[in-house]
């Protein structure tokens, strides 16, 4: 089978297409002829070689989250699976590939109406948005900021936020037509990538949903309102500076929190649970996902390129 493997961490040049030995599911596992791959922060995260320190090799297969028929199942896996079309995570490795296996309890049936594209936009994404408000303890009323609101999980994050009822739904993103796409999904309020914005902008927030990180995370810790709380949920600008928890400790009388927000930590249980209700809610068009754009399973590192180059807006998805 044709796969997309990390020759050489750092640029998308780094990657490779390559042939490799369609794989067996092992007893619980399931075996997916995959339709769509969903293209994640993460994998560019693995492809620069930031994660090297936990053990990602060159020869790594990427992709996490990918769409397709069940063709195979593995020893314990109830027969019915195999023709059913599913969603699957598989984890930091195995989906940039035209066969992908799965844990059974990885996977998730379906719903009609709902294509494989929009599955692997959401399908990962989604429980993100989902988890981060709700530890937030988002409340009615207060006001949200979306740092790096163009991907797929800011996408949702600002839905769901005003499904939350959030008083003001403020986004950051890199350009005014990007802003006005984010207004259709419901943002109320659009800055710039340093945090500017008009003079309407609200003077502080109550919630702050960062996928980016980076050397600027400390500017926008300031713009937390007292009780204020911050959910760092990637890391896709790089790590920030080594001192930012100074700044919490500056403002210690405003009783500011910062988490720390990885899908590892939610029960798999509670994850499908909330998937399920969301593909359902995409499929009855209720919940919008954003699909930049599709290709070829051989255009890996064309689609590498347009992330690292901030030209995404919601998610590449590769198809074999």
């Amino acid at each position: 089978m044709r796969a997309v493997v990390i020759r050489e961490f750092g640029s998308p040049e780094g990657l490779e297409v390559v042939d490799l030995p369609v794989p067996v599911p092992a007893p619980g596992q399931v075996r997916i002829t995959t339709e769509a791959i969903g293209v994640g922060g993460v994998d560019a995260v693995i492809r620069r070689g930031t994660l090297a320190a936990y053990g990602f090799r060159a020869g790594h297969l990427l992709g996490s989250e990918v769409a397709g028929s069940v063709t195979a199942v593995g020893e314990g896996v109830d027969a019915s699976w195999t023709g059913r079309r599913v969603w699957a995570f598989t984890g930091l490795s195995g989906g940039y590939a035209e066969q992908a296996v799965a844990s059974v309890a990885d996977i998730l049936p379906l719903p009609d109406g709902l294509t494989g594209a929009d599955a692997v936009t959401l399908g990962g994404s989604g429980v993100v948005a989902h988890f981060a408000l709700d530890r937030a303890r988002l409340a009615p009323g207060e006001a949200v900021l979306v740092r790096g609101a163009a991907g797929s999980i800011g996408i949702t994050a600002v839905q769901l936020a005003v499904r939350g009822g959030a008083g003001a739904v403020a986004v950051t993103t890199s350009s005014p037509e990007r802003g006005a796409r984010l207004r259709e999904l419901g943002a109320t309020h659009v800055l710039d990538r340093s945090g500017a914005g008009g003079p309407d902008t609200p003077s502080g927030f109550d919630v702050v949903l960062d996928v980016v990180a980076g050397p600027q995370l400390p500017l926008f810790l300031d713009m937390l309102n007292p009780n204020g709380r911050y959910m760092a949920l990637g890391v896709v600008g790089g790590p920030p500076p080594a001192d930012f928890g100074t700044r919490l400790t500056a403002a210690f009388r405003k009783s500011l929190s910062f988490t720390t927000l990885s899908s590892d930590t939610v029960p798999a249980s509670a994850q499908q649970t909330v998937r399920s209700s969301q593909f359902t809610d995409a499929a009855h068009g209720t919940l919008r996902t954003v699909v930049h754009e599709v290709l070829p399973l051989d255009q890996a590192a064309r689609a590498h390129r347009e992330m690292d180059a901030g030209r995404v807006f919601g998610r590449v998805v590769l198809v074999p």
